[in-house]
């Protein structure tokens, strides 16, 4: 008696629940990356072998370059907040549309008189904007110290937290434009900050 031949049949595998999964993800990881802004100071800093990450938020970063500060903060309530403070301080009344511009301007190095100038521009005019960083030269006119204090007081008051301070220097920059920013932070009892730098290799 002949065999009975079974036809062979390739094997089938349905993709659609792992195209589901793959699409899910990429569409998690897209809505929730924090996109990168492009620094208005641009910063060659150090090497180091240290790795500690900075936290994501309760944090603001002075960067110092070209004889210039900029000053930055995380979080966008806080950026609203302190520009209120801000402008209770120096009588300058920012309206509720400047405060919410403000709040996505991550980092800006512009005297407070020319902060409403720089706001109400947008985000390619202001990359081209002349900043002459935030005075800091003398005790009159020292505006990184009050950006300092007021900053420190809303992130307690907002987030119930110590702001920590990063300063993000050029590897070429002189040592009395560091010490400046220093001096800054140690007449208000900072003592302890982090520096920022890049991570080379052990």
């Amino acid at each position: 008696m002949a065999r009975i031949k079974v036809p062979r049949k390739s094997t089938a595998m349905d993709m659609t629940a792992m195209c589901d999964v793959a699409f899910l993800l990429l569409t998690f990881f897209i809505l929730t990356a924090k996109l990168r802004q492009e620094d208005p100071l641009h910063v060659d800093v150090p090497p180091s072998t240290t790795v500690i990450p900075l936290p994501d938020d309760n944090v603001a970063t002075l960067s110092v370059g070209k004889g210039k500060i900029f000053f930055g903060i995380e979080g966008t309530a806080v950026r609203e907040a302190l520009l209120d403070e801000m402008g209770k301080k120096y009588n300058i009344p920012f309206t509720a549309a400047e405060k919410k511009r403000f709040s996505v301007i991550p980092t800006f190095g512009v005297p407070i008189a020319q902060l409403q100038q720089y706001i109400a521009l947008d985000e390619e005019k202001r990359k081209a904007f002349p900043q002459s960083g935030i005075p800091v030269d003398t005790t009159i006119n020292n505006e990184l110290t009050s950006w300092i204090y007021e900053a420190r007081l809303v992130t307690k008051s907002l987030n119930n937290k110590d702001l920590r301070f990063a300063i993000k220097g050029d590897a070429r920059e002189e040592y009395p434009a560091y010490k400046k920013v220093v001096d800054v932070l140690q007449k208000q009892a900072i003592n302890k900050f982090d520096l920022i730098t890049s991570l080379k290799t052990k």
